[in-house]
């Protein structure tokens, strides 16, 4: 009796499974669309990633041959001599060892490990093929470690309409999600890890947007904001409620630039009789206020058309490589933003990009101001720069030491930044030693 009643439990197991599936399946199918486009994250967990995983496993050997990364077991005379001799089919080629294959929020992540011979470069040729045949919006591939490379797909583009959380309260201090990364991830500017950044862009390329965005957050944060734009305030004004310092034109800005190096230099002061190497090390209530330094148009610094114009350009550029120097350490942080940054604005603009970490940069309107943003950090990350469309609006390319991506910033209209200045305008704090006086 025990053995019949478990011979029935075991023939009625694999049949239940079937109708389970017989009737999930087609209602997944069915539901598909509505489920992608309501939850897109678990549609493409349930249905999406499932199909992708199979065509991954069933492509990857021929996938492999087809673009160069097999390679025979045996030498091409001893195959041959097999076939005659034996009648035998050739042995299968040996393909890179391929890992698990981990779903993302938009896509897959695996590793493969490289056969001898073989370097990263080999896959990155590969990439485009790899999305086809995956069917998946695109490929990227990065070394990993030695000897083994890690592939990122995208199943979709997640850069044609970023979404980043609504952020409730202040957030993290000093960090600030503004956009999407090309992997789905969000775009977190995080000026404790990469405290200086360069930010170039063209008219309409998304730099402003950027610089919305970035402010938007830092806004409800304990954190001092001041602005130096030598176009009269025509961008940084907005603002203006939320900043501690305003500089408007290049007199101004020398001057502000010059109380926030005395700034620096006090805190040094107080650090120094504290015996801590930074303000993070100060008690709480002793330590100073971050300050975030935010230069719109670069270049209205360093023009110069006489000898005055010269001397408070160098003075300008003086200050600002003092800042990002000495800033990080003392909670004086910089974003520099402009259409053209380019070598021939002088040596102080190459020595001060040296100084700025973090490097972000939209299509610009010549090849110089890209080169001097990302050339220096990654040849890869600079031919995606150049790469970017007019139709592209907010797409960048983003570098630092860590590597580079492809992102897009978050919309921020100007109505908004403006708004958001306005409503935390009485969390801004008073600097009275970066007054600046009107010329």
């Amino acid at each position: 009796m025990n053995l019949a009643s478990t011979t029935s439990a075991h023939a009625t197991g694999p049949s239940w499974v079937l109708v389970v599936a017989a009737v999930l399946v087609p209602g997944l199918l069915l539901a598909g669309p509505a489920l992608r486009r309501r939850y897109p994250v678990a549609g493409w967990l349930l249905l999406g990633f499932p199909v992708a995983a199979f065509r991954v496993v069933q492509t990857w050997r021929p996938l492999m041959a087809g673009c160069g990364l097999a390679v025979s077991r045996r030498p091409a005379l001893t195959v041959v001599a097999g076939l005659v001799g034996n009648g035998a089919p050739p042995p299968q080629p040996r393909v890179p060892r391929r890992g698990f294959i981990r779903p993302t929020s938009g896509g897959f992540v695996l590793l493969a490990r490289l056969l001898p011979g073989q370097v990263p470069e080999d896959f990155v040729k590969a990439a485009p093929a790899m999305a086809e045949d995956w069917q998946v919006h695109s490929v990227r591939v990065t070394s990993w470690k030695p000897g083994v490379v890690r592939i990122v797909a995208s199943a979709a583009d997640p850069l044609a309409a970023p979404r980043i959380p609504r952020q409730r309260g202040p957030g993290h201090l000093l960090r600030v999600p503004v956009g999407a990364l090309e992997t789905g991830a969000a775009w977190v500017v995080d000026l404790r890890r990469v405290p200086h950044w360069l930010i170039v862009g063209a008219t309409r390329s998304g730099k402003s947007t950027l610089i919305n965005a970035l402010v938007a957050g830092l806004a409800p944060q304990p954190v001092a904001l001041v602005g130096i734009d030598c176009k009269g305030g025509m961008e940084l004004s907005l603002y203006e409620p939320r900043l501690s310092a305003l500089a408007t034109n290049r007199v101004q800005a020398v001057r502000l630039l010059a109380a926030l190096v005395d700034l620096t230099l006090d805190r040094m002061t107080v650090c120094r009789a504290a015996r801590v190497r930074n303000i993070w090390g100060l008690p709480d209530k002793e330590r100073p206020v971050p300050v975030v330094v935010i230069v719109d148009e670069l270049a209205e610094l360093f023009l110069v058309a006489n000898r005055n114009e010269k001397d408070e350009a160098q003075a300008a550029g003086t200050a600002l490589i003092r800042l990002a120097q000495l800033g990080a350490a003392l909670g004086v942080f910089l974003v520099v933003a402009g259409q053209r940054v380019g070598s021939d604005l002088g040596p102080g603009v190459t020595a001060l990009r040296a100084q700025l970490g973090g490097r972000v940069c939209h299509r610009v309107a010549d090849p110089g101001t890209a080169e001097m943003a990302l050339g220096d950090l990654n040849r890869d990350a600079l031919k995606a720069a150049q790469a970017i469309t007019p139709e592209q609006a907010g797409t960048a390319v983003l570098a630092s030491g860590d590597g580079w991506e492809r992102a897009r910033s978050h919309l921020i209209t100007e109505a908004e930044a403006e708004a958001v200045a306005a409503e935390y305008a009485h969390l801004t704090p008073v600097l009275s030693e970066l007054h600046v006086e009107a010329p």
